[in-house]
This record gives structure tokens, sequence and C-alpha cells, in this order.
């Protein structure tokens, strides 16, 4: 087997941040090495192999990848393999995706998938400086913000803040089972950090070092999740190019975290508890026998006891996945922890936006204590979040967070909300004269959201 060495870096100064290029067109990779040089410690690598081993030994935390590569490089599975095998290894990595014209559905499934953001060829170059540099800005946030959570006493468990009564069973129930290989079932509303609590045991787990692999199992059509989760061989259907692994093989080792299993397919729970029985799974159009060693951990939001008695979710695939149950309590329930949630967000958002000192006044802070949080802790990070974009001066109002006394129509809510986020967009745009890179940096939001944004708002770049 052909050795992948580690590429000669440039003599760019040793303080640079590390950038890994990942492209089979020798040509394209000097042209990015050249022009990107000055700024970043440029890492090269042509291939998947190539790729990972560059990964794995340096860490860097931005990668460029084009979804073409060889063995079939007129095809993205092996692309978007690799951008799974990048993300199990590090979540936090900032991998922009370059694709052709034509492939922007491609693009957005590789978002859907983890990446950052995605950029069309040919490439504006200058378009590339400044969104890598929001890469590496955001990046080095989110270390910051780890390490913060790890000095925090008391109100921090595994990255989980929480300080209230109802949280204590949680973090118990995370310490005894982190040290077992029983399959895991975490019970909450949607919001409440199920994804934090799988990885909260695995960290304290004997498999902390293997990989994190997790699949929304409703995020993903019918059609395209028995191959995500079992892969499939070469030739298995239409399109199907090469071998791929699926979810459930790249966690050998580590944990696979199935969230929203409730959505799961009736033919697919049969083919999933025969995994949880004998370790072992099939590729789709495979005959051979693959033996798994992976912890399992599923979560849901639906009530799977009132699904089986109406048939759509299997009694035996149940007692298989809910050996042990933990069950997350909404944010309504969790007393003090919502002002402590809240001001923990405001400081690294206010960071983020470069709006140092900012902090909530009384009337937000009562609105924020009364409010009902029916979508729980995403939801206070998103309304804080905004609040920060839209905060004048040095105190985030109930205006800023639209949470003010008195909108208690859910229609009028949604309706002045979307005035306010739609005359928001169309300054920056009008701002940034249409270009979406920084309209969206201003906003503190990536260019996949804005674009989003603007298509529910029905915003044009003219």
């Amino acid at each position: 087997m052909q050795r992948h060495h580690l590429p000669h870096l440039f003599t760019t100064p040793k303080m640079n941040p590390q950038l890994l290029i990942v492209d089979d067109d020798d040509e394209i990779r000097t042209q990015m090495k050249w022009a990107l040089a000055k700024d970043y410690e440029i890492l090269l690598a042509g291939d998947r192999p190539g790729a990972m081993e560059i990964f794995r030994s340096l860490r860097p935390s931005v990668v460029l990848l084009d979804l073409g590569l060889p063995p079939h490089p007129g095809n993205p599975e092996e692309g978007l393999a690799t951008l799974s095998e990048l993300l199990a290894l590090d979540r936090l990595a900032k991998v922009v995706i370059i694709t052709g014209q034509g492939e922007k559905e491609i693009a957005l499934r590789a978002i859907g998938s983890g990446a950052y953001d995605f950029l069309c060829k040919p490439v504006e170059m200058e378009e590339l400086k400044f969104l890598l540099k929001r890469c590496f800005h955001v990046s080095r946030l989110e270390k910051e913000y780890g390490e913060m959570q790890h000095h925090l006493q008391g109100d921090s468990f595994e990255r989980m803040l929480g300080s209230s009564p109802s949280m204590q069973p949680v973090f118990d129930s995370i310490r005894k089972v982190a040290t077992t290989y029983a399959p895991v079932l975490i019970l909450g509303e949607t919001g409440t950090g199920k994804e934090m609590v799988a990885r909260a045991i695995q960290k304290r787990g004997a498999r902390k070092d293997g990989p994190f692999i997790a699949i929304n199992c409703s995020a993903i059509p019918e059609t395209l999740l028995e191959s995500e989760l079992f892969g499939h061989e070469k030739g298995a259907f239409t399109g199907a190019h090469t071998q791929r692994k699926g979810r459930i093989e790249m966690s050998d080792g580590g944990t696979l975290f199935l969230d929203e299993i409730g959505e799961i397919p009736h033919p697919l729970q049969v083919k999933l508890l025969r995994f949880l029985q004998e370790q072992t799974i099939e590729r789709v159009g495979g005959r051979q026998e693959i033996q798994i060693n992976t912890r399992v951990i599923a979560a849901t939001n639906a009530d799977l006891k009132k699904n089986m008695a109406a048939g759509i979710f299997r009694e035996d695939l149940f007692y298989r996945l809910a050996v042990v149950q933990i069950a997350l309590p909404p944010l309504r329930d969790r007393e003090n922890d919502i002002l402590m949630l809240a001001k923990f967000f405001l400081q690294r958002f206010a960071t983020e936006a470069n709006k140092p000192g900012l902090a909530f006044n009384q009337e937000a802070l009562r609105a924020l204590d009364r409010h009902s949080w029916p979508g729980n802790v995403r939801e206070l990070e998103n309304c804080v979040r905004r609040a920060v974009i839209m905060a004048d001066g040095k105190r985030v109002t109930a205006s800023d967070l639209e949470l003010t006394p008195g909108k208690v129509n859910a229609i009028t809510l949604k309706e002045v909300r979307e005035g306010v986020e739609r005359q928001t967009v169309q300054q920056a745009l009008r701002k940034h004269g249409g270009k979406i890179t920084p309209a969206a940096v201003e906003l503190g939001l990536s260019r996949p959201t804005l674009y989003e944004l603007m298509a529910k708002l029905g915003i044009t770049r003219a």
C-alpha cells in the first residue's frame, strides 16, 4: 500500500494558522497555495488517505475540500466520505466545500452533514479569503468558549451548564452509565441537549478516544437512510459508483448516536434490531458480515410507548435500546438555569460580535424569566444570539429579545419578527452591495443560513 507522506510546508511564520487544502488537481492546489501562503501555513493533499493522515497528525482547524476526489473524481461520494471522517475526528473542524456550479444540491447535502460552508468554482479569491478569515475567527472563539466552560465550577458538567435540582439526576445517570457498555435511550423535548448528554457519556467512558458518529434519523430521506446507516457496495443501486462505509461501520471502536430514533421506518427497525443483537452488519448490496464494536446511544422527543401501542415502533427494538433511560427536563422546569444560560450565551455572542460589555437590562431579565421556552435551550440560545445582533448600545432590552410583554398573539409575533429580520437583512445587503459573505459576517450568520433566511423572507440579492 502506498504511504502518503506529510507534505513539505511553506516557509510561512510558525504562528500562522494551519490550513489543509484537499484537491486532486495539482494546478489548483498550487494556485491556492501561492495565494494563501502569506496568511496561513498550507498543508496539501490530493486524496482521502493523504488528507486523513495529515489531519490526524496536525489537526488543522480549517479545511478546504473538493468533493471530486480519486478514485472517482467525477462522483462526490469520496469527498462526502472524507467530510464524514474529518468531522468524526473533530466535530469543531471548519470544512469548506469547493463545488462546481451545477452541484449546489450536493453542496447543501454536505452542509447538512456538517460542512461549515461552500463556494462554487471558479472560486473568487477575495471571497475565499474573507470566508477563511471568518472560519478561523469562529474556530478560535469556539476554543475559547470550550476553555471557559472547562473552568466553570459547580454549574458545569461535561460542557453542560446547569445547577438546578432537576439536572442533578441527569448528571448522576451520566456518571453511572458512562462506565458501562449498556445501550442508552435519552428522552426529552426538542432543544433540551440530548446530543450533549450522549457526548458526555462517551467522554466519561472507555471509548472517549474513539469516534463519535451522530445521525439524525428524521433528517435523511427514507430511501437514503439505509445506505447512510449500513453503507453500500459498489453497484448496489444507481449512483453507487464506489463502496462506502455507513455511519454504523464508521463508529466502530467508538459511539453511535441515533437521534430521533422514533422516526426510523419500520423495515429498517428490523435491520437495526439484528445489528444490536448480533453486532454485525451487511452493507447494502453486500453479502459479507462485518463485525462492529460500538456503543449505541439513541434519543427521541417522541412517546415511543405510545408508538409501540400503535404498531409504529417495535417493542423488541425499544427494549434493546432502552436498557438505561435518561430523561432531560424541559428548560421551563430548570428554575434558575434560564438566566444563568442566558448570561452565558450573551457573553459568548457579544464577544463574537465584538460588542464587549453587553448586558441585559431588568426588563429583559424579567422577560427571559417569564417566557415558557417551548424550544428549550436551543430556543434560548437563538433568542440571545438574535438579540445581540439587534441591540444598540450596552444593554439588551426585551424588545431585542422579542419577548416584550403583550405580544401574546403568535401570528402578530411572527409578523413582527419577520419584519425586523427582513429590514435587518436588507440593510446589511445594501451596505455590502449585495455581497453575501460580508453581509453574513455582519449579521453573525453562516452563508447557507443567510441564503435560507433570504428565501424565507422573499429577499433577492438585487
